[in-house]
């Protein structure tokens, strides 16, 4: 298990899924917020990668410049901001947008139907 996340479980479920994942869920709010596209949801995921590979090597011995931790975590913590991202953005234009959307999920909307 070592050999995959690249420090021990406990490390990985506490920083990287607990308090970077929020960190990154909350990164693709922030994006959706400003009307910008997904992708930068998944660079902000990315990005929040980087410090959670620091306080791994900082705080647990873990490796700084492992590829495979790096891509692992970055690949995790995008799945949250794209969450957030999608989240945010279909309440906002269910919100802004009444007269011409609804919901249709908890991750995405529909052209309203004329009645």
């Amino acid at each position: 298990m070592e050999e995959i996340f690249d420090t021990t479980l406990g490390p990985f479920i506490g920083l990287t899924l607990g308090l970077f994942g929020l960190c990154s869920f909350l990164a693709g709010q922030g994006v959706a917020e400003g009307w910008r596209p997904t992708w930068m949801a998944v660079a902000a995921g990315f990005g929040v990668a980087v410090f959670d590979r620091f306080l791994h090597w900082g705080l647990f011995s873990g490796h700084l410049w492992s590829l495979q931790g790096y891509l692992l975590d970055g690949l995790i913590l995008s799945g949250y901001a794209v969450l957030g991202h999608r989240l945010t953005l279909a309440a906002k234009m269910v919100r802004q947008y009444p007269w011409l959307y609804e919901p249709a999920g908890p991750l995405g909307w529909r052209d309203r139907s004329p009645e």
